[in-house]
């Protein structure tokens, strides 16, 4: 069989999936087959395009043109048109300010070339993330084989090092020296964990790599297990999450059929295999100890460290953690080299970011970006600006991250500029907000969610945050008491230095950041009429009646 002139690329997430995305999948089939164009349009699913209100939509490649919001009905009208009489069925097209990545498009239609771009989304739109062979076609597999045949596991370690790939699941670790950490512990079961439970709201990153390119992931892991010395990996992945864990497990069943999971990979003597374990969705298991403790069948609660995973992680054994967009950087840079990988973003924090934005901006959906671009750029060029009104504030990071006003437009986000300004960069939500939004509603919002997410292990985690969401609620409320703004921001800062775990000390982000930037705003929900006195101890703060 021939070639085919054009493919017709349609994105399969769990979005597009609930706009009928496969229905429409469907559809196109039939039209293109009742046609006889069968052997000249071939349609096919693949990972998400990045934007998130375009509904269904339809690339046909190597054209480069977009159709949005595409419904069934709408299927017969497009291929009558564009595949039979050779012309763009115009009032489908996506509009031209729906800013697209795709790897092949023409300068004339609505999508923007941008692949030399992306690392981590690099397959997304190109490949069918179902299909081993396309992976294979795109140079899959090829840093492992380089790793396995032509180094040995401290020089991949010491590539890791040079790249300098940082954690990009919100603590900016450097990734080489974390695996270094493991390396050398003697031991003869070590594992790989593969941190997919992205429980931070707003955060869904990690969920369309894996619905996009999920052999990325597995082959990173794999390279991660001969650096460190493993023989097992377990994906620690979110229940909800099932269009993932229906492509990760074709994934690791079609890797084992190639050769390339399990015994001797590529005729060495390293092997390595995966299994999916699924998690039943608590906040605190995206801790690493407490997602340990969830994976051996225990209440996911956070360990006491030292020591460290590396030491003793799973079943007491050396193992090594890493997140979903981390392991989906591996590849590309053992394939391509520590140098190539400084040719993307900063100095201090190489490669690019992918970024979740969300809120009241034009376009909301997945984009990946080097590391260094400012919010107002992400804002104004990628977000397509904010709906109406004008910039409020920001949340960068999910529930857990900090709370940025318009002084922070302009600031390179990237780990070392973030924290020379007071902030840190986060896991990779970006929630943006206009002036309708009030901080004390929203940091109301923010609060309530810790305290149903806290394990409860800690007294300072389980009694504080309880004191600090009523704090917020009366503030909301216009209610607060004279001292409540000044006990929310000390109880915050307890909970920073004594919480057990880092849910626990993460409240203080949001906090202290929203009273850096809004603490006026804040203060109007203080009703100067009301009296309270706080009487402290050593142990705690607490409210009592005046």
């Amino acid at each position: 069989m021939s070639r085919p002139r054009s493919y017709v690329m349609i994105p399969i997430d769990a979005n597009s999936v609930i706009n009928g995305a496969r229905e429409v999948k469907n559809r196109f089939s039939a039209e293109i087959g009742k046609r006889g164009l069968s052997d000249e349009f071939k349609v096919i699913e693949t990972g998400s395009f990045g934007p998130s209100d375009c509904g269904v939509l339809a690339a046909v490649q190597p054209e480069g043109v977009v159709y949005g919001n595409v419904k069934t009905s709408d299927v017969a009208e497009i291929v009558e048109e564009h595949f039979v009489k050779g012309r763009k069925c115009q009032k489908f097209i996506l509009p031209s300010d729906k800013k697209i990545t795709l790897p092949i498009a023409d300068a004339s239609s609505a999508l923007s070339l941008q692949s030399a771009g992306r690392i981590v989304l690099d397959n997304c739109g190109k490949i069918d993330p179902e299909s081993i062979d396309e992976y294979i076609a795109d140079d899959g597999y090829v840093a492992l084989g380089k790793a396995l045949t032509e180094m040995t596991p401290e020089q991949v370690i010491t590539e890791m090092k040079d790249s300098g790939l940082r954690g990009r699941g919100g603590a900016g670790f450097p990734t080489g020296l974390k695996w270094s950490f493991c390396a050398p512990v003697k031991s003869k079961e070590k594992y790989v964990i593969c941190n997919a439970d992205e429980g931070e709201p707003g955060t869904f990153k990690d969920r369309l790599i894996m619905e996009g390119d999920p052999h990325k992931v597995i082959e990173g892991m794999a390279i991660c297990g001969y650096a460190i010395g493993a023989n097992m990996g377990y994906i620690y992945i979110r229940g909800e999450y099932k269009l993932s864990i229906q492509r990760i497990q074709k994934a690791i069943e079609d890797a084992k059929k190639y050769g390339l999971l399990g015994k001797k990979i590529f005729k060495s003597k390293f092997n390595f295999d995966i299994e999916i374990k699924i998690g039943a969705g608590a906040y605190v298991c995206g801790e690493e100890t407490a997602l340990i403790e969830s994976m051996e069948g225990k209440r996911g609660m956070p360990r006491l460290k030292p020591p460290f995973p590396a030491q003793c992680g799973f079943r007491g054994k050396p193992t090594n953690v890493n997140n979903v967009e981390t392991l989906a950087n591996v590849a590309p840079i053992i394939r391509n080299g520590a140098k190539w990988f400084h040719n993307f973003g900063t100095a201090g924090t190489p490669g690019t970011k992918v970024y979740t934005v969300l809120g009241h901006i034009n376009r909301p959906g997945l984009i990946e970006v080097p590391t260094g671009v400012t919010l107002r750029e992400i804002i104004e060029e990628y977000g397509g600006g904010i709906k109406k009104g004008k910039f409020k504030m920001a949340q960068l990071g999910g529930t857990a991250g900090d709370i940025m006003g318009e002084e922070m437009l302009d600031v390179p986000m990237d780990y070392d500029a973030m924290q020379k300004v007071g902030h840190t960069l986060g896991s990779g939500a970006i929630l943006i907000m206009d002036e309708s939004i009030g901080v004390n509603d929203f940091l109301d919002a923010c609060m309530r969610f810790f305290l149903h997410e806290t394990c409860g292990n800690c007294n300072p985690c389980r009694n504080g945050l309880k004191i600090i969401s009523d704090i917020t609620g009366r503030l909301k409320a216009g209610k607060a008491y004279s001292d409540d703004i000044n006990a929310m921001e000390e109880v915050s800062m307890m909970l920073k230095a004594s919480a057990f775990c880092p849910l626990g000390q993460s409240p203080a982000a949001p906090i202290t950041s929203a009273l850096r930037y809004f603490r006026k705003e804040m203060e109007a929900g203080v009703d100067p009429s009301i009296n309270r006195e706080i009487r402290r101890n050593n142990r705690n703060l607490i409210p009592l009646a005046s």
